[in-house]
Formats: C-alpha cells, sequence, structure tokens
C-alpha cells in the first residue's frame, strides 16, 4: 500500500475512464453506463486498482493480482461507502463473482443470495428481513393465508396484465402484485403504480405494492432494463429469481407465482425459465398463463408502445384498460406519448 494514491476519476474526462476500461478489461470486466462515481489505486501514473458505485450498488471492482491481499480492496471499498454517506445513502449492494464472497463478508457485507455465476451482497442500517417486517405491517398482509403473487412492470398498464391479474384472483384466497418500482420506464412508476391500483380496485383479494429494491431492481436484475443477453444475464436472472422464492415466498407465505407467457422478449423468457428452477427449491409453484390475444397478437406494453410511437392511437383503446385510456388523453399521458414518438429505447 506504500506509495499509491487513492483517486477520484473525472467522468467527464473520456481520456481518464477509457484508462479505468483498459484497465477492467483484464478482468473481463465492463465500465457500465450508469456508473456515478469511480475511484482508482495507482502506483504512478499506473492503475492497480478500482472500483465504482452507481447510486448504492458498488460494482467494477478489481485489484492487479500484485496486490491482492496487501488491504487495497479494504481501503476503496471505505471510501466508496464514505462518499455514499456523503450523499445520504445508509444501505448498498455488491454484485461480484463468488470467489470474492471472503473479501465482502469480513467488510461487514452479508450474503444476500449466491448463485453459481454471481453474488449479491448487502450492508447498511436495514437487510431483507427488516425490510419484508416492515412491508407486512404496511401493507397489513395476513401472512397466514397462502397466496399468489405476480411480478410487474405495466409499461404501460394494458389488458393483458388485468386479465393475468384477474385469473390470479379468481384461483387464489390472496394476490400480491409487487409493481417493479426501479425508475427506468418511459411511464413513471408512481403512474404505473396508481393505473394498476385503480384497474383493479374490482379485485377485492388484490393488494398492489411497491416492488422495492429487492424486485426487479439495479442491483438484482440490471439486465432486465438493458435487454441484454450477455453471459451475465443467467446469474441476474437466478439471484432474483432465488430472493424472491428464498425472502419473499417464505416469510409472506407465497405459494404461486403466475406470469405471463412470453412470445416475444428473450430476457423474460430466460427469467421465466430461472423463475421455474429456482422457485420449486422453496416449494413455490410458476403458472405460466397464455397471453391475452387480440387481432391474432398477444397483448403486450411493448406492442402498445410500438403503436403509439406510430402514432396509431386509434388502436390502442382495444388493448388497455379503461384507466389507461383515460391517461394517454390527460396532459400527462400526452407528454408521455410525445416523449415515447421521440424515444428509440424500448422500455
Amino acid at each position: 500500500m506504500y506509495g499509491l494514491q487513492i483517486e477520484e476519476v473525472n467522468l467527464f474526462d473520456k481520456e481518464e475512464v477509457k484508462k479505468v476500461g483498459e484497465f477492467l478489461k483484464d478482468f473481463e470486466l465492463n465500465y457500465e453506463q450508469d456508473i456515478d462515481y469511480t475511484l482508482v489505486a495507482k502506483n504512478g501514473e499506473e492503475i492497480v486498482g478500482t472500483c465504482s458505485k452507481a447510486k448504492n450498488i458498488l460494482k467494477c471492482f478489481a485489484i492487479a493480482p500484485k496486490l491482492r491481499g496487501e488491504g487495497l480492496t479494504a481501503t476503496l471499498i471505505t471510501s466508496l461507502i464514505n462518499k455514499l454517506f456523503e450523499q445520504g445513502i445508509y444501505h448498498s449492494f455488491i454484485f461480484t463473482k463468488p470467489s470474492n464472497k471472503d473479501i465482502f463478508t469480513s467488510l461487514n457485507y452479508k450474503v444476500l443470495y449466491e448463485a453459481e455465476e454471481a453474488i449479491l451482497l448487502e450492508s447498511g442500517i436495514y437487510d431483507i428481513n427488516s425490510y419484508l417486517d416492515k412491508l407486512i405491517k404496511k401493507e397489513n398482509i395476513d401472512v397466514n393465508t397462502s397466496k399468489a403473487a405476480l411480478v410487474m412492470n405495466c409499461n404501460p398498464f394494458t389488458e393483458g396484465h388485468k386479465y393475468l391479474i384477474e385469473k390470479a384472483s379468481e384461483t387464489s384466497e390472496e394476490v400480491l402484485v409487487f409493481m417493479v418500482e426501479e425508475d427506468k420506464s418511459l411511464f413513471p412508476f408512481n403512474t404505473r403504480y396508481q393505473l394498476v391500483k385503480e384497474g383493479v380496485k374490482h379485485l377485492s383479494n388484490v393488494k398492489v405494492i411497491r416492488g422495492g429494491e429487492y424486485i426487479i431492481s439495479s442491483a438484482t436484475f440490471p439486465s432486465y432494463f438493458l435487454r441484454k443477453e450477455d453471459e451475465r444475464l443467467r446469474a441476474y436472472t437466478k439471484i432474483d429469481a432465488g430472493i424472491f422464492g428464498k425472502y419473499f415466498c417464505s416469510k409472506l407465505n407465497i405459494k404461486k407465482r403466475l406470469v405471463g407467457e412470453e412470445p416475444y422478449c428473450n430476457v423474460t423468457n430466460a427469467y421465466n425459465e430461472a423463475l421455474k428452477k429456482e422457485l420449486i427449491k422453496y416449494g413455490v409453484e410458476l403458472i405460466i398463463i397464455e397471453r391475452k390475444i387480440k387481432d391474432e397478437l398477444a397483448i403486450s406494453a411493448s406492442r402498445v408502445r410500438n403503436l403509439i410511437k406510430e402514432g396509431s392511437l386509434d388502436k390502442i383503446k382495444l388493448l388497455v384498460p379503461k384507466v389507461t385510456w383515460d391517461f394517454l388523453n390527460t396532459p400527462e399521458g400526452k407528454e408521455i406519448v410525445e416523449k415515447i414518438k421521440q424515444s428509440n429505447s424500448p422500455h
């Protein structure tokens, strides 16, 4: 450690960022686009270690082999955590290789879920168990009642989503609909959440709940938002599915999870396959429901967004519940419609 300097990287300096990216390539890591803070350890001008964060997710750790075991990881992690504290963030995740588990558990991180390909750890003023205890109290969830669950993004809320929730309601004593809270969709979270709550209020046994940071979030499943089909996808799907089974299902007495059949998206298909394999470990059944069809095509949020992009708003009315259609015709809805028309994003 003697003679090393710990420096913050200027993220606006493309050359500095490029050097970090080149260092990471030697460790089969990529410098990810959502990073908002990066530190490097330097021996003179040579980078010998680095770590970064994206909000409260610590990532992109690499230490030169000649310096492993010298305490450099602890120094970098401590500096990152100090930065989080400066920003008022007191809970964080680390997504890393299983071989790094001992390093991070020695720094007071707890294993949240481990797959063969990767491991997710957390540390801070709360953990997943205290989070779920608070959720049970806040949402008045009866843990003695057997439940079905759905996890939905609803970008936007369609007749397909409504159909799935109604199917769950018909066949289950109680249904929990977890709304993906990560705000990376064209329709903001609060809009999506309110549309679904309003759209299923006729179903007395359904609760619509904020998904929080443990369900399809940037920590548990970044590929969901990137729509990338790479070698990390398998790890992300296993970890997100495993967390749901191990913690949510066990604690909330969830016995079934329902998903829609996925004819279009390979990432969602991979996720459904991971769910099937992981949930069975916790005695939870995955039920795949055939999608609702309109004009010989499955109703999907992506279909609705494509129609908006094409300017075919008249075709949307039959694909979405009244609550969504009414919203699309409000000033706020029209603003989102214009953003979609101008956007290249699939979300």
